[in-house]
């Protein structure tokens, strides 16, 4: 990537798919200092429509991609289009050079990443990857304890945990919500919840544990959720609940457990590290959940301390404008897209993390269908 940067003024943004995540995406950057909404683009009416009226008329809406951006003085662009469309919408941004925040999964599978991956290095603007947990303030703080860094930045100055040997990460929450057109329902349209949904969560494991992934191992299936729908396509074949298991060449192993039929819980995500010094947790509370006041928990024992346990509450981010749906996490990736922007700087989170976010997903899903553990390798990553 050329380095690039923006005038110190409004970064003018376009979106490309302004359905659920899109209008997510359009608050946080309407928020946001020294930014605006400038357009946004959508073949389907009635998400363009709904963009439309919470933007107001001073934005310009398009139902074609070339026309929006032909059209309009943009600095970046937004791509929440669904999952599947991702490859061929980028196909004619190559051609420009304005800057990209992808949302998850960066494609449904890691063919269609690859290529994205080797169109990104010889793009002009910054290419992002919105994989946003990485900026939720319980997890940020989760990885300072672990003494790592969530996004390229500098080093906390010490470890509660020494070298982490297991990670367990457990989502137990709703099932998917409805979208567009159903489009969500199927796996070929999502490249499988294991891909979908859980994309972030082997992002996490590898910021976690400073080591490449080799192998994974799968157990899931679709037992509650979707079953008495029908469409032209056919009943939903996505999985609702799953357990994963990752192993690093350094030793270490990471475990991930979902539930997507538990409505009930008081955390939506649990996440756990034990190393050779101690062990971290902290338990992140869904949006109802935070929306009646409760709030995040961390949980410390260390070696270093003589092994008294410390427990704290974890509030929202002060700087935080819009808090949305995950803890503020999208408003904070736009500030550091915007910055990087500025700076003329690489992405904090690029696509090379999320091509191994979608194979690491992928192989869970190619575990549990052959039922046998797979490598990275058999992925076309090693």
């Amino acid at each position: 990537m050329s380095e690039t940067s923006a005038p110190a003024d409004e970064i003018r943004y376009g979106f490309i798919g302004v359905g659920m995540m899109g209008q997510e995406h359009i608050r946080n950057v309407e928020a946001l200092p020294g930014a605006t909404v400038v357009a946004i683009a959508d073949p389907e009416s009635a998400s363009l429509n709904a963009a439309q009226k919470l933007v107001g008329d001073k934005v310009s809406s398009y139902l074609s991609t070339a026309e929006m951006v032909a059209k309009e003085s943009l600095d970046a662009v937004v791509i929440s289009s669904p999952n599947f469309t991702h490859r061929s919408v980028l196909e004619p941004l190559w051609e420009t050079s304005l800057h990209l925040l992808i949302e998850k999964p960066l494609c449904t599978t890691v063919p269609d990443c690859l290529q994205v991956q080797a169109a990104a290095q010889q793009h002009a603007g910054i290419v992002w990857v919105g994989l946003e947990y990485r900026y939720m303030p319980p997890v940020q703080r989760f990885l300072q304890e672990l003494g790592v860094s969530h996004a390229g930045t500098d080093l906390p100055a010490k470890s509660s945990t020494g070298q982490v040997r297991m990670l367990s990460i457990r989502e137990h929450r709703y099932p998917f919500l409805h979208k567009v057109g159903h489009w969500n329902r199927f796996s070929v349209n999502t490249g499988g919840t294991l891909v979908e949904k859980c994309c972030h969560f082997f992002d996490l494991m590898r910021v976690a544990i400073p080591s490449a992934p080799i192998s994974v191992m799968a157990s899931g299936g679709q037992d509650v959720n979707h079953l008495d729908e029908q469409y032209p396509e056919g009943t939903p074949d996505i999985l609702d609940n799953a357990f994963v298991i990752v192993d690093f060449e350094n030793g270490a192993r990471a475990c991930l457990d979902l539930s997507m039929f538990a409505e009930g819980s008081a955390f939506e995500q649990e996440l756990v590290a034990v190393g050779d010094l101690g062990k971290v947790e902290v338990k992140i509370p869904g949006f109802m959940e935070l929306s009646r006041g409760r709030q995040a928990e961390i949980i410390v024992g260390s070696r270093a301390t003589g092994w008294p346990v410390t427990s704290a509450q974890i509030g929202s981010e002060e700087s935080v404008r819009y808090l949305g749906a995950h803890h503020g996490a999208s408003y904070l990736e736009h500030v550091d897209f915007c910055k990087a922007i500025r700076n003329g700087t690489e992405p904090l989170v690029t696509v090379t993390d999320g091509l191994w976010s979608v194979a690491l997903g992928a192989a869970a899903q190619r575990s549990l269908t052959e039922r046998r553990c797979v490598t990275l390798a058999e992925m076309g990553l090693a």
